[in-house]
């Protein structure tokens, strides 16, 4: 291969992928919207038809997300973990790079651990009872106005 050319491709790949990464992600979330809007469009029209209560629109098309992940430190902890143990096993077999180089996110990943053993857990268990909650408030309102009608 032409050593001209080497540094081209790295420039290629270095700004053409993460941007065609970008691209498909904005085209992939706008597909999504638009036929999550034409779904909707198709509910309402068929309550109208009905003489049925039009439905509310979805919060995900209100503010543009999606529904709530719950957060938690126990996946990024054990990549953070895996990668600095990669890199330490992987660096010990060479003389000239320090292993040391691989304490970092061998570091960072046991803090993450033990962050969500310690409390992660907690926080975790928490967030699942208040989605619990919301769930019975939602579901005794539609009782309470279908009971009404």
């Amino acid at each position: 291969m032409d050593s001209n050319l080497i540094p081209v491709v790295g420039i290629v790949f270095s700004i053409g992928l993460p941007l065609v990464a970008l691209i498909v992600w904005i085209v992939l979330r706008y597909r999504s919207r638009r036929r999550l809007m034409e779904l909707h469009h198709a509910e309402r029209m068929a309550a109208i038809e009905r003489g049925m209560e039009i439905p509310d629109l979805p919060p995900e098309l209100l503010n543009g997300r999606g529904p709530r992940r719950r957060r938690t430190s126990l996946l990024p902890g054990l990549i953070w973990f895996f990668v600095g143990l990669a890199v330490v096993v992987g660096r010990g077999s060479m003389e000239d790079v320090p292993v040391m180089s691989g304490m970092i996110p061998l570091g960072i990943g046991l803090a993450y651990l033990i962050y969500y053993f310690v409390e992660g857990r907690k926080i975790e268990a928490r967030q699942i009872d208040h989605e619990l909650n919301d769930d019975r408030r939602n579901n005794n309102t539609a009782s309470a106005t279908n009971t009404s009608l």
